[in-house]
């Protein structure tokens, strides 16, 4: 198939997180008509960063890492760009009511001059409809049909579909066409409780981030650390999985003043602190299989996202550009 021909092919990817990005970035590369949705105001989904008043942090993914290739030639990129560097904090570990050094070595990773510069990067050549939640999907003369929550039916019936979301998601959106789906791609999503305390005064902290054991708390970051951020210091705190899923229908105050009062134990006071407080509802979990990407070839709809890659940036990224070719070698064999 050539380029013109693939021109023909209309693609709807749901989600303008790191993996929907990335696939419609490659799959534009290969010439084929691509549209996201993404109910946000903006794009880079869990790579995220909230704005205050005269501060910010990044309150999703804190870092991202590189071991694939594939993603090191993309990171190489963004690097270039201006959109992404390495960062270097002073890293301690919590264990056993222990303090000490980490023994960490991994290269690590940030957004410049925030985490969700490299989704900006990404999304700025790409048509993309925000602040459209889609909530139904269905078939239509071998075309698919799409509504959303804020207009109703959308003008456009495409020729495949990509959903590109954690995977509650998009099992809530594959249920309306195929409910063994689900059944047959079972996966446990945890959520994720986030606070972010900014302070008028520089903290005496002997650290940059934390990684903590055995606490309500799993992570702790100093935002100002990494590169380009500006304003009042700024943490970002982590409750571990396992206990934000238990409490995910927490009241807000209450999650945060728990998650304040481990953070105090642990020598960060945030008595004085402005404070903000997230709750990611889908924050982390992925299939023990490892897939990449599912194809259904039968009503051509193609599922990526970091839960079908092994989780982390990079796994999204990877399920995103490698869905995006398999969908080309298809409709190519489909076309010949």
């Amino acid at each position: 198939m050539s380029k013109h021909q693939s021109k023909e092919t209309s693609i709807a990817i749901i989600g303008a997180g790191i993996s929907g990005l990335s696939c419609a970035t490659e799959l534009k590369a290969l010439g084929f008509q691509v549209q996201l949705f993404e109910k946000s105001r903006g794009p880079s989904g869990r790579m995220s960063t909230r704005n205050g008043d005269n501060w910010s942090a990044d309150h999703g993914a804190q870092y991202f890492t590189a071991r694939d290739p594939l993603f090191i030639q993309e990171l190489n990129t963004w690097i270039s760009a201006g959109v992404a560097a390495e960062w270097h904090p002073r890293l301690k570990a919590y264990d056993d009511s222990q303090w000490r050094e980490s023994s960490s070595s991994e290269n690590r990773y940030v957004g410049i001059p925030s985490m969700n510069s490299p989704g900006k990067y990404l999304a700025k050549n790409l048509s993309i409809e925000f602040g459209k939640t889609i909530n139904s999907i269905f078939r239509q003369n071998n075309q698919w049909c799409l509504r959303s929550l804020e207009t109703g039916n959308i003008e456009q019936q495409f020729d495949y579909l990509i959903l590109a979301l954690p995977a509650p998601q998009t099992f809530t959106l594959t249920n309306l066409v195929d409910p063994s789906i689900a059944e047959k791609n079972k996966v446990d999503i945890f959520g994720c409780w986030t606070v972010m305390a900014s302070f008028a005064e520089k903290q005496n902290i002997p650290f940059d981030a934390a990684f903590i054991n055995g606490q309500m708390i799993n992570w702790i970051a100093r935002n100002n650390s990494k590169l380009g951020r500006e304003g009042l210091e700024t943490w970002t705190i982590h409750a571990n999985p396992q206990w934000s899923q238990q409490w995910i229908e927490l009241d807000k105050d209450e999650a945060g003043k728990r998650i304040l009062e481990c953070a105090k134990g642990l020598g960060l006071d945030c008595q004085n602190a402005q404070l903000s407080i997230h709750r990611w509802r889908y924050a982390s979990g992925y299939l023990g299989t490892n897939p990449g990407f599912t194809v259904f070839d039968n009503i051509q709809l193609g599922l990526c996202g970091d839960w079908l890659h092994g989780g982390r940036v990079e796994g999204a990224w990877l399920s995103g550009f490698k869905l995006a070719n398999e969908i080309s070698i298809h409709t190519t064999s489909s076309n010949e």
